[in-house]
């Protein structure tokens, strides 16, 4: 087969998007609006939950999730050490300790017998990762939360509505994956307490940057004081948006609080129905394209990430394949080839231990050996809509000349 070029992951943008887009700003009405409205409807309709609000990122989502339950100094945030900083920068935004704990081995999910161990009367979070767009096993996750109920101190109306620790799931891969949860199939955002999104230009569903936060209602609390809550925080705490403000005579209001400014615009959202619309077709052919790879990639020292099975249906977001015997400099070596023959590879993640970021807040990736070798021998192969059958072809292909 002759050198082709396959770019590791563009948006997956048509003609139906780009109109969209002109006929929001022809419209007059580009920030925080109708759009913006009827993506959040879609997006609660989709997952399973009454509420969802859009905002500006999956980590918004994260920080404003901490800040309604009031977490901050003196309290402490677990977050799986093999992950994207997103997860885990958003607890030293509020000002809580950082608690990382490492995945089982063999898994890009938590150690849940670690987890448990990390557990203390000062925990007030859990941020598990839905990696790749596969599925935690939150029944894990509920089991240890309920468990240690006892040591729970709750502080605010949030913490003490909730009754114990808050799970706060980092579903920025997961958009559209599901899970068995107490059997019953469950979509991702309606399995977690709160679930944020990521819409960034590479996920599966795009509005160029954007996220969301769903939640499950919490007994004694509306779901709406919630959503007027996050929208208070994304909107610098201004008690009425720009469309409430377009209503005669309405254009006073009051600022409730010194908050943040995180909303999602109609720009975005625009993007975002279309997309919607599109999506079931993308989430099949993602599907496709991880059994083709599963076919042609010949070595037995090669594991895949499994997508699909009978207790969960990944969103199919990344390509995630693993190499008996390949430490850091041959994997790096691999990535060099596969670009020289024009395929471009990413890897997912470097753990956070090894970032000097966090290695200035005192972390050791010695301390998380699993993590550590998760990562040595990962190459993250193009998985996108944009893919022909040619280019999938040819990235097997090649892989499969090198390993």
């Amino acid at each position: 087969m002759s050198k082709l070029n396959v770019p590791f992951s563009p948006p997956d943008i048509t003609d139906a998007e780009i109109n969209a887009v002109v006929d929001t700003l022809k419209s007059g009405w580009i920030t925080t609006g109708p759009k913006t409205k009827e993506f959040e409807r879609k997006i609660a309709d989709y997952v399973g939950t009454k509420k969802a609000v859009c905002l500006n990122s999956a980590t918004a989502a994260l920080e404003l999730a901490l800040r309604l339950f009031e977490i901050g100094e003196g309290d402490e945030v677990i977050v799986p050490a093999y992950t994207y900083t997103a997860s885990a920068s958003v607890v030293d935004h509020v000002g809580a300790k950082l608690v990382l704990v490492d995945v089982e081995p063999g898994t890009f999910h938590f150690d849940y017998d670690k987890l448990n161990a990390a557990v203390n009367e000062n925990t007030k979070a859990i941020i598990p990762v839905d990696f790749a767009g596969t599925i935690c096993d939150y029944e894990k996750i509920f089991d240890i939360v309920y468990n240690k109920k006892d040591l729970f101190r709750a502080k605010g109306k949030y913490q003490e509505a909730l009754g114990r620790i808050l799970v706060l799931g980092d579903s920025a891969h997961g958009f559209g994956a599901s899970a068995k949860f107490k059997g019953e199939n469950k979509m991702s955002g309606s399995i977690a307490d709160f679930t944020a999104f990521s819409f960034h230009a590479v996920k599966n569903l795009t509005t160029a940057e954007g996220g969301a936060l769903s939640w499950n209602s919490i007994e004694g609390i509306d779901d709406e004081d919630t959503y007027k809550m996050l929208q208070l925080f994304s909107l610098h705490g201004q008690n009425k948006d720009a469309l409430a403000k377009t209503k005669a005579g309405a254009w006073e209001y009051d600022i409730i609080g010194t908050y943040y400014k995180c909303n999602m615009t109609d720009i975005m959202a625009a993007i975002g129905l279309v997309q919607f619309e599109r999506y079931p077709e993308l989430l099949k052919r993602r599907r496709k394209m991880v059994e083709t790879y599963k076919k042609g990639i010949e070595s037995d020292r090669v594991h895949i990430l499994e997508h699909y099975t009978d207790e969960y249906q990944s969103s199919g977001h990344l390509m995630i394949v693993r190499i008996d015997g390949y430490d850091e400099a041959k994997r790096n070596a691999l990535i060099t080839a596969m670009a020289e023959d024009g395929v471009s590879t990413n890897v997912h993640y470097k753990p956070l231990p090894m970032h000097t970021a966090y290695k200035k807040l005192g972390f050791d990736i010695k301390d998380y050996p699993n993590s550590y070798n998760m990562y040595q021998n990962e190459i993250t192969l193009p998985l996108h809509t944009r893919l022909s059958d040619e280019d999938l072809a040819y990235v097997i292909e090649t892989f499969n000349k090198y390993v």
